[in-house]
């Protein structure tokens, strides 16, 4: 059975494979992070670590039970309460509900673990698989979001209050 775990220094390895695997199929939907990115992949882990360190954002991974990784799922822009989330799933796992289940996962340790009462999600226009898991997740849409907070494509932001869900 998949387990939510924090990211930590001993996660690198599986989820430097899980974005090199998936590269060619998140960047359909979402811009790709270059090359650069892999290139200084450990760099990146280390900074994203610091990030998590200071509570300015928390992030996990869906493991699964061979120790790789089926999903990253973010929680960015810590502030006043309210957080932005963000997620993937590898390509072998989508549609099969992975996403929808962690994300509501998210929506319940986000006010126990992190202190959150709002979270918000934005999605490009063309993602439809992404806004269903937001919809099924008890996110409703408040408003455009421009090309800059998605990678260059349009889309529609997403929130949630997490105090009028269990």
């Amino acid at each position: 059975m998949p387990e939510l775990k924090r990211l930590d220094a001993g996660h690198a390895p599986a989820v430097l494979a899980f974005e090199l695997a998936n590269r060619a199929y998140f960047a359909a939907s979402v811009s790709d992070r270059g090359d650069a990115y892999f290139d200084h992949f450990a760099d990146r882990h280390s900074a994203l670590l610091a990030e998590q360190e200071a509570g300015d954002c928390a992030f996990y991974v869906l493991v699964d039970e061979d120790g790789s990784v089926l999903g990253r799922f973010n929680l960015y822009d810590i502030e006043n309460g309210t957080a932005d989330l963000g997620y993937r799933v590898a390509q072998h796992v989508a549609g099969h509900g992975v996403a929808t289940a962690t994300v509501r996962e998210m929506c319940r340790i986000a006010p126990r673990r992190h202190g959150l009462h709002t979270l918000r999600a934005a999605t490009a226009r063309g993602n439809v698989a992404s806004q269903r898991v937001l919809a099924k997740a008890g996110f409703v849409p408040v408003g455009p979001a421009e090309p800059s907070d998605l990678g260059g494509k349009p889309g529609t932001w997403y929130q949630r209050d997490l105090a009028l869900r269990p």
